[in-house]
């Protein structure tokens, strides 16, 4: 019956250490590192995030200056077992006609 108590004491809580409630026991952060953290994010996060933004918007724009590959019907590639469940059964969820061929069939739309 002890060995019970003992078990549960290890593990509960202890609410008489927790101080959290005592005023002036949290220290508040200096003026000093609210400003490194302000100066961190206006200065490094966001240039980071629009550069990301602009080399990604960059890549899509060269992307779609290249010619599409040539459809190839490999025995060994697009191999539908089972259909999708949505639509016709032969489309991928995010299908782009222009860009994703059809097994069999090869690209829906001409190249422009």
């Amino acid at each position: 019956m002890a060995a019970r108590f003992s078990f549960g004491r290890i593990f509960s809580r202890q609410y008489a250490t927790d101080m959290s409630f005592v005023p002036g026991y949290h220290n508040h952060s200096s003026d000093k590192s609210v400003r490194l953290w302000r100066n961190l994010t206006l200065f490094v996060a966001l240039p980071t995030v629009a550069l990301g933004m602009v080399n990604a918007y960059l890549l899509t724009q060269e992307e779609h200056k290249e010619k599409r590959p040539e459809y190839i019907p490999f025995e060994y590639m697009r191999i539908r077992t089972k259909p999708f469940p949505w639509g016709d059964g032969n489309h991928t969820f995010f299908h782009n006609p222009a860009r994703n061929p059809i097994p069999g069939v090869g690209y829906e739309v001409d190249e422009e």
